[in-house]
């Protein structure tokens, strides 16, 4: 089965799927009102292991470009709308997501 991943920004959460079949959940940190999450269907074009420090330890570039998934120095900021448009996740949580999905894989963003 294919994997895709499916972001909530309503409800800060980033679902992992294989097929149908939901493997995870994810909390996550979306744009705030002034620079927003961009909504619609991405891929996931790359991986940097060694981004900026404010992305955390990995960077997972999407189709539109300037955003992507990533890691974080802020953990507080989970759960809520802080980022400049990006999709932020725990540390542990973008390692153990990018393990598992290979680039190409779909992202759908939805309000």
């Amino acid at each position: 089965m294919a994997k895709r991943i499916d972001v909530s920004i309503k409800q800060h959460q980033l679902k992992l799927y294989d097929g149908a079949k939901l493997v995870k959940t994810y909390p996550i940190a979306v744009g705030k009102m002034i620079t927003p999450t961009p909504t619609g269907k991405f891929k996931i074009i790359n991986k940097d292991t060694t981004p900026p420090a404010v992305f955390g330890p990995l960077w997972m570039g999407l189709s539109k470009p300037t955003y992507g998934i990533h890691g974080t120095n802020d953990p507080a900021s989970i759960g809520r709308d802080m980022s400049h448009g990006c999709v932020r996740m725990d540390n542990e949580d973008i390692l153990e997501l990018s393990s598992v999905v290979p680039i190409g894989t779909p992202v759908y963003i939805h309000k």
